[in-house]
């Protein structure tokens, strides 16, 4: 679909400027200027659905993120393709995230819409990364020798884990979904939410920011009030999943995207950073808490 032909049916009669926004290796987007106001227009990429992405959901998501004020406004759905009020506003950058005043904005900015009320999908990270060597395998993909290892510890951990209480999560918290209006932190990009683990969302803040110890230490203060030692466990684990999900994400992009985008070595990046995740000393003591229950 061409964005001109969806703005025609959107707005008819009007005559937009429509342009081009970067950043996304998965979808298109593109501003639309009109009358005064801007909007983005989202164009979903082909074959997400294999990514685990389910448009309708992320309408969803999207309308309970702009209603507790994470988001913003939804101006439209139609087909898949996703209309929100463009956000006036400057990156947040990541080495101002990893401050206090950073992660308390993130919280602030995160928590209400975890608190919120359910949305309709379900996100578990041990799921997906077994749903994405499934797909990249029946795809022609080639799956990496570490994925078994891995597994392995994934199992670890989701024994060790148990079930938890599910809350709407964003569960794609990269530094570029989050954009300063003002005094105001917004999150964009909602097409991974789902009910889900919160220390995942946590966690995947935390990698995608590169915080340290003491910066994940802040962050459990800031967002439980308090750092106990079993959240920071968590955390450690989730940290891991959050990289085996990235990793597994670019395996299988590989096998079935059709951007000029180098997916091989983006999966390559991040399972050396999964490795480094799992070698840290931080996930081996949380990991033995589990051997030694």
């Amino acid at each position: 679909m061409q964005p001109e032909t969806i703005a025609a049916r959107l707005w008819p009669g009007r005559s937009p400027r429509i342009e081009p926004l970067g950043g996304g290796i998965t979808n298109q987007n593109f501003k639309v200027s009109l009358e005064g106001e801007a909007y983005v227009l989202r164009i979903g990429g082909k074959d997400t659905e294999l990514l685990g992405i389910e448009r309708r959901a992320e309408y969803a998501a999207a309308l309970a993120a702009a209603e507790v004020g994470t988001g913003p406004e939804v101006v439209a759905f139609e087909n898949g393709v996703l209309v929100t009020r463009f956000v006036e506003g400057q990156p947040f950058p990541a080495e101002r995230m990893r401050t206090p005043e950073g992660i308390s904005r993130a919280v602030v900015a995160l928590r209400p819409f975890h608190e919120g009320p359910a949305i309709p999908a379900r996100f578990d990270s041990f799921r997906v990364v077994e749903t994405y060597a499934t797909t990249a395998a029946e795809r022609g993909g080639a799956i990496p020798s570490a994925y078994a290892g891995m597994k392995e510890l994934a199992n670890m951990i989701e024994g060790g884990r148990g079930a938890q209480v599910l809350r709407p999560c964003h569960n794609d918290l990269l530094n570029a979904n989050f954009i300063l209006d003002g005094e105001r932190l917004w999150i964009v990009d909602w097409e991974y939410a789902g009910m889900g683990d919160v220390f995942f969302d946590l966690a995947n803040f935390s990698v995608n920011h590169e915080l340290g110890p003491d910066e994940d230490e802040e962050l459990l203060r800031s967002y439980f009030g308090e750092r106990r030692e079993r959240d920071a466990a968590a955390l450690a684990m989730m940290r891991f999943m959050s990289d085996f999900r990235e990793a597994m994400w670019g395996v299988v992009q590989q096998a079935i995207s059709e951007l000029d985008f180098d997916f091989v070595e983006y999966a390559e990046r991040h399972f050396e950073r999964l490795e480094r995740t799992a070698a840290a000393p931080r996930f081996r003591a949380a990991l033995h808490t589990i051997e030694s229950s």
